[in-house]
């Protein structure tokens, strides 16, 4: 097809309009532009074409035999593009909403408040896959990730939802009144790693230290290690936020605390571009329920 022989799409659809009201005040109104830039629109497709298309006729106007051919042809165009237009929107709507997060956010964080969303957005199917898998962000996959880190995702539109430092802890009834001073003080209890990850590794080989033997290491889905955890049955390398009350009631002991890095947190990432309207409701609700929480902890302290 030779585009360039086509005239404006703009003025075609202006003159589309003008035909179905017979009125270039009622056109106007239609796409909320003024008489005279219908008029204009009008007459720039007129000399593009080198045809008389409408003519005045009373208060209104008529389409010459000319105008009538063209806005069959256009009619049936346009009806086209809209079927074709609305049945994509339809379907990009109708499509769950797909979300990734770990499982320990899941468990601690997105589930406790999840029925809030669906009870007032009963109309939009939601797919949770808690994993501590990397997934990639795809059109028609993944609409949204929820992972831990500074912000920093190359090609990736990432938003801080839930600032939290990063700690190794462990039970009370675990440590007891050992003194645990250095790094090196923590090899002798065993480990509880959620599946996929090895942050309590990737700490230790940041303080420098290297074990002498195999550690004792048992990897579990992150809400098994949550409970592991504050059964005594291992340290672990977790968020603050989802730990804090644990830690207030004194059933849990910081036993060391990364505040060194500035932006920490679980951050919403999205493909940059165009936000369906789903995935722009839920990413609305998770800013609610951040500042929610912000504000609840502002009250508590």
């Amino acid at each position: 097809m030779d585009w360039r022989s086509l005239p404006p799409l703009n003025s075609l659809k202006v003159f589309a309009v003008v035909a179905e009201t017979r009125s270039l005040s009622a056109a106007g109104r239609e796409l909320n532009v003024t008489h005279a830039a219908i008029s204009q629109q009008v007459r720039s497709l007129e000399n593009f074409m080198g045809l008389q298309l409408v003519v005045r006729e009373g208060r209104g106007i008529a389409l010459t035999p000319e105008g009538e051919q063209l806005y069959s042809g256009l009619s049936g165009g346009f009806e086209a593009i809209l079927e074709t237009v609305d049945g994509l929107l339809k379907e990009d709507t109708a499509r769950p909403l797909n979300i990734t997060m770990t499982p320990t956010f899941a468990v601690s964080w997105l589930m406790p408040r999840i029925n809030d969303f669906r009870l007032n957005n009963p109309d939009i199917e939601l797919m949770l896959n808690p994993t501590a898998e990397v997934m990639e962000l795809k059109p028609g996959g993944v609409d949204l990730a929820i992972r831990f880190g500074m912000g920093e995702w190359s090609g990736l539109e990432s938003e801080l939802l839930l600032p939290t430092t990063f700690a190794v802890v462990g039970a009370n009834c675990l440590i007891g009144d050992k003194a645990i001073e250095n790094p090196e003080d923590i090899l002798e209890f065993p480990w509880l790693q959620e599946y996929g990850t090895n942050e309590l590794a990737i700490w230790m080989e940041e303080q420098g230290v290297v074990p002498k033997g195999k550690l004792n290491i048992t990897h579990l889905p992150g809400y098994m290690v949550l409970e592991g955890l504050r059964r005594g049955d291992g340290i672990s390398a977790t968020a603050m936020a989802f730990i804090k009350p644990d830690v207030q009631s004194g059933s849990l002991r910081v036993l060391f605390e990364d505040t060194v890095r500035p932006g920490t947190g679980y951050y919403m990432l999205t493909r940059p571009g165009v936000v369906r309207p789903p995935l722009k409701k839920f990413l609305s609700w998770l800013r609610a329920m951040r500042d929610e929480t912000h504000t609840s902890e502002n009250s508590y302290c």
